[in-house]
Parts: structure tokens; sequence; C-alpha cells
């Protein structure tokens, strides 16, 4: 008789933090985590919208960012294997950064008191 073992979960951690500036691997954007999903968490539509080759697991976090291009500022939502971090040192202009961030004295994004869970 074969002992079954428990089914492990996979249980990941988020590459990338609150606050932490990215951007994307493929398309022309950046932007500030302010969010972060364990797992896939939008809808079926959605995901099946984004073309096949290109189509991200569900599987991985996947960050709500306060996203720019050179032409907009909006939301985006990312799957991990799809960001990279910004070293670029450039300044982000997104409107809601100030309504969601503080920069401490070093540059870096840390959320205001009144939006830490």
């Amino acid at each position: 008789m074969t002992d079954l073992l428990p089914t492990e979960s996979k249980t990941r951690t988020a590459k990338f933090g609150l606050g932490a500036v990215v951007r994307h691997r493929i398309y022309r954007f950046r932007g500030v985590v302010f969010d972060v999903d364990p797992i896939f968490d939008n809808t079926e539509e959605w995901w099946l919208a984004i073309p096949e080759e290109v189509r991200p697991r569900k599987d991985q976090p996947f960050y709500h960012l306060l996203a720019e291009n050179a032409e907009s500022e909006y939301v985006a939502y990312v799957s991990e294997q799809n960001l990279v971090p910004d070293t670029s040192g450039e300044a982000l202009r997104h409107a809601g950064i100030s309504d969601v961030f503080e920069q401490d004295s070093d540059g870096a994004y840390r959320l205001r008191s009144a939006h830490a869970n």
C-alpha cells in the first residue's frame, strides 16, 4: 500500500511590494505598485482578451499599478512574469500617486497612513 502525501500548496511570495516602481517587460509603461493579488483575481473576460501568445498564467501574483506611458496615466493590472524593476530613477507623474503614497528622503514610495491596512 502506498501512503498518499497531502496535496502540497504552492504559495508564492510576491516579488514586488507596495510602493515598488516597476515597468512592463514588453509594453512601454511603468508604474508604482499599490495592491497585490496572490493569484489572478480579475474577470475571465479580461484574461481572455489578452492575446494567447502573451497571456499570463493565473497562478502567480498580479499587481495593481498606478501606471503611465508617454501619452496617459491609468490603473493597470499586470502579472508578475511581465514586470521588472524600473531602475531609471525617472520621476513618476501619475496624479493618483500623492493620494496613496508619500516619498521618503530617499525617494522611495511609502503608503500614506490612511491607506495602510
